[in-house]
């Protein structure tokens, strides 16, 4: 059988499978009922990879804010 290599350079060639535990009911109920059913027809995985990355984006932009007020000081001096 003949090997195939290969690098992963695209984010979306990895998937994983994730499990939580301990997580209360009440927080995964609350969750399903505000955020999964109205906003993503009832689909947890894409609620989930789509807040993931909504966090991530705001990160950034925190981090860019911060990076820009560090670098330029502040301009109402």
């Amino acid at each position: 059988m003949k090997k195939i290599s290969r690098a992963f350079t695209v984010e979306n060639d990895l998937l994983v499978d994730l499990t939580f535990h301990r997580v209360p009911v009440s927080l995964l109920t609350e969750f399903a009922n505000k955020i999964v059913r109205p906003y993503y027809a009832g689909n947890v995985n894409t609620a989930v990879q789509d807040l993931l990355r909504k966090a991530l984006a705001e990160q950034d932009f925190v981090l860019s804010r911060i990076t820009h007020i560090r670098k330029h000081g502040d301009m109402a001096k």
